[in-house]
């Protein structure tokens, strides 16, 4: 209810589709529930009208998904979902990169390297959360360079699919002193207007942060499954 705050200056639809969209997405409306539209519609005192169109749009995006007799259900993100996005997120990243890097002024230059000059002393005195969200900044910043609002709002869209996850591969020392290495040389190259490098070390950086990600989704999945099978012997003993 919260995340559909109705005080928002925004039709009631957009806020009623966003917070719907983040909830699940958080996983603050777990897989597998079933999605009520007559209980929503009552929370929030509205009519079940936004709440029907927030599910259509979420559905559409493979969120959730009708069950006959049933209802809406929210499906999880499965792992082959992740690979899709990150071939996305590549293709897409070099292109903004690439973009920033042709038209950035020396200033903007200069604020890239203070905001990593910045992290890294974050990281040094194991300030972690802090390097988590001067990463986030580095990266929103090359977006903001490259001067393409409608591939700005896209990415954010296939980040937050991943929103769950997208912090692991920074809590792990040895990835997240390489991941700000990896930063470091793509402002360098972006400096030297190194195309051919950029799209390289973009490609890797991502490649990396996949593989934890991936990672951790197989280690959920296997506890589940662990979990599901103790349940079905526990069920079995009982009988």
């Amino acid at each position: 209810m919260k995340l559909a705050d109705l005080s928002q200056n925004k039709p009631l639809n957009e806020i009623v589709f966003e917070g719907l969209r983040i909830a699940i997405i958080k996983g603050i409306i777990p897989v597998g529930e079933r999605i009520n539209e007559s209980v929503y519609a009552e929370k929030m005192n509205i009519s079940r009208t936004p709440v029907r169109e927030a599910l259509r749009r979420i559905q559409e995006e493979g969120l959730v998904e009708y069950v006959p007799h049933y209802g809406v259900v929210v499906k999880k993100i499965t792992i082959e979902d992740a690979v899709e996005i990150y071939q996305i997120r590549k293709a897409l990243d070099i292109l903004a990169t690439q973009n920033a890097m042709k038209i950035m002024t020396e200033e903007q230059f200069d604020e890239m390297k203070a905001l990593l000059e910045k992290t890294d002393e974050a990281d040094t005195r194991g300030d972690y959360k802090e390097v988590i969200e001067l990463s986030r900044q580095f990266n929103d910043m090359i977006y903001e360079f490259c001067r393409m609002p409608r591939l700005d709002v896209i990415v954010k869209k296939l980040r937050q699919y991943l929103m769950r996850f997208r912090d692991i591969s920074l809590t792990e020392n040895d990835r997240r002193r390489k991941a700000l290495d990896e930063h470091w040389l793509l402002y360098q190259n972006m400096r030297q207007k190194n195309y051919e490098q950029v799209a390289i070390i973009t490609s890797e950086h991502l490649d990396y942060s996949e593989k934890f990600i991936l990672k951790e989704m197989r280690r959920i999945e296997e506890e589940a499954d662990d979990q599901a099978r103790e349940k079905d012997r526990s069920n079995g003993r009982k009988k």
